[in-house]
C-alpha cells in the first residue's frame, strides 16, 4: 500500500484522513480496508481516497472489482459516502437509517449496517459490537457518541469511530514515557438513555467489550490517533478500555442518581 496507508496487521490497513472542525482544527478521520478469508475486500467507513491511495487500492483489489462491501459504521460520518459509492459502484453499501435519510438515492442494501443479518454475513472475518444504554442515532445532531465497533481477529485490530478515542499527549509527555490514552467520547452524558438501568447497561457492555476482544493489540480510532502494537509502550488495548470505563464512573454515578 502507499505511504498514506498503514498496514496494521495481516489483511488490515488503515488510512488517516483529514477532518477539520470549522475548517481550521484538523481532528482527523479514518477508513480501514480488510481482506477477507475469501480474498475479497471490505471497507470500514467511507472516505474520499487521495489519488495515490486509490491507485494502491485498485492494484490490490483488481481495479476495485474485488471490493465486496462498504460498511458505514457511524451514523454521523456521512460526508464521503457519495464519493465512495461512485468509486466502488459494484460493492454492497451498508449504512444506518441516518445514512439512508441523508442520501435517499444512494445504492443502499435494504438491511441497516447494525442489523444482526448483516453482521452474520461478515462473521467469518469480523466481529461487531453496538454500545448499549446509549442512542445509536441521537436526536441531538451534536451527540456523536455511538458507532458500531468492528473487530478483525486476524489482525487483532479494532476499528472505532467516535465511541473510543485515542488522545495523544504532547511531545514532552511522550518523551517521559506517557503514551496515548484511550477515552470514551465526551458526549457520553448526553448519549445515555434517560431511563433507569442505562448506566448499568453501558458499563456491562464496556466490560464485555474488553473481555470479548481481549486479544486486540491494535485500536484504530477515527479522530486524533491510533494505538497499535508497533507504537504501544503501555497497557494492552483491553486494559486501556477498562481504564476508559473507570474514567467515566462519575458520569455513570450521576446518571444513576438521577434515573436509577
Amino acid at each position: 500500500m502507499s505511504k498514506q496507508w498503514t498496514q496494521i496487521g495481516p489483511g488490515f490497513w488503515n488510512l488517516r484522513g483529514s477532518f477539520k472542525l470549522g475548517g481550521v482544527l484538523d481532528i482527523k478521520t479514518h477508513v480501514s480496508l480488510v481482506q477477507r478469508a475469501n480474498g475479497k475486500f471490505v471497507f470500514l467507513d467511507s472516505y474520499t481516497l487521495p489519488e495515490a491511495a486509490r491507485a494502491e487500492v485498485d492494484a490490490l483489489t483488481n481495479g476495485g472489482s474485488e471490493v465486496e462491501a462498504v460498511l458505514n459504521l457511524h451514523p454521523f460520518h456521512t460526508i464521503h459516502v457519495p464519493q465512495m459509492q461512485a468509486d466502488f459502484p459494484n460493492a454492497r453499501h451498508y449504512g444506518s437509517a441516518r445514512h439512508v435519510v441523508k442520501f435517499p438515492d444512494g445504492a443502499w442494501q435494504s438491511a441497516p449496517v447494525e442489523h444482526a443479518d448483516v453482521q452474520a454475513e461478515f462473521a467469518d472475518d469480523l466481529q461487531f459490537s453496538l454500545p448499549q444504554g446509549v442512542d445509536y442515532i441521537s436526536a441531538n445532531e451534536n451527540v456523536h457518541f455511538s458507532s458500531l465497533l468492528a473487530y478483525h481477529p486476524g489482525s487483532e485490530s479494532i476499528h472505532s469511530d467516535d465511541t473510543l478515542m485515542v488522545v495523544r499527549w504532547p511531545g514532552p509527555m511522550r518523551r517521559l514515557g506517557v503514551g496515548e490514552a484511550v477515552r470514551f467520547h465526551m458526549t457520553l452524558p448526553q448519549a445515555l438513555h434517560r431511563r433507569a438501568g442505562a448506566a448499568d447497561a453501558f458499563e456491562q457492555w464496556a466490560q464485555r467489550l474488553a473481555d470479548d476482544w481481549g486479544t486486540a493489540n491494535n485500536l484504530c480510532a477515527a479522530h486524533l490517533a491510533n494505538v497499535t502494537a508497533s507504537n504501544n509502550r503501555g497497557a494492552t488495548i483491553a486494559e486501556r478500555i477498562r481504564l476508559a470505563l473507570a474514567k467515566v464512573q462519575g458520569t455513570l454515578r450521576r446518571h444513576r442518581r438521577k434515573y436509577g
